[in-house]
């Protein structure tokens, strides 16, 4: 885990409540062990960090928290946040808590029944190309270097698959299947 990150868990306000060593030993495993990807901790680190300052001051303990708290503090978050937001944020506060209660910190979850905003995608954001600009595009990478030889098939794999950037980084020659 990177020292970036360790910082942050550090930093936290003493709201926390993890004033014994399970406690904080339990805290910190949710962010370490629990989540693998790293991107993933990181949101949901940003995503706890002010939810923690917001019950600090608000003169919350750990414990004392409960669905009525949670529902203020996404309703006030969804005045300056976008949906998608604060949907990740409640996700974050609703894993983190069922973490506590399965490492018996606390005695429920009280994110369990809170609802975030309504969000529904009928149309996506990403534009997609025509079949004519994708021929276009692929035809117009010269492929009389490794390097453009490369791009064309880096380029020409995620235009067909829909992968991101870093999966397709990630393949390996084994990761290919022929249909």
């Amino acid at each position: 885990m990177n020292e970036v990150m360790l910082s942050d868990l550090r930093s936290l306000p003493a709201f926390v409540g993890l004033k014994d060593e399970k406690s904080r030993r339990s805290f910190f495993e949710f962010f370490t062990a629990n989540i693998r990807n790293r991107n993933t901790r990181e949101a949901y680190l940003r995503a706890i960090g002010p939810f923690f300052r917001w019950c600090h001051q608000s003169c919350l303990e750990l414990a004392g928290v409960e669905p009525i708290h949670v529902a203020a503090y996404i309703e006030l978050l969804g005045k300056r946040k976008a949906a998608p937001t604060v949907k990740q944020h409640l996700a974050a506060i609703r894993m983190l808590f069922d973490w506590l209660v399965i490492h018996q910190i606390v005695s429920f979850n009280p994110a369990a029944p809170v609802r975030g905003p309504r969000h529904v995608v009928k149309d996506g954001k990403s534009p997609v190309l025509s079949a004519e600009e994708t021929r276009e595009l692929i035809e117009s990478i010269d492929i009389q270097t490794g390097v453009g030889l490369r791009d064309r098939a880096l380029i020409g794999t995620m235009l067909y698959s829909f992968a991101r950037v870093s999966a397709v980084c990630g393949m390996s020659v084994d990761d290919y299947y022929s249909q």
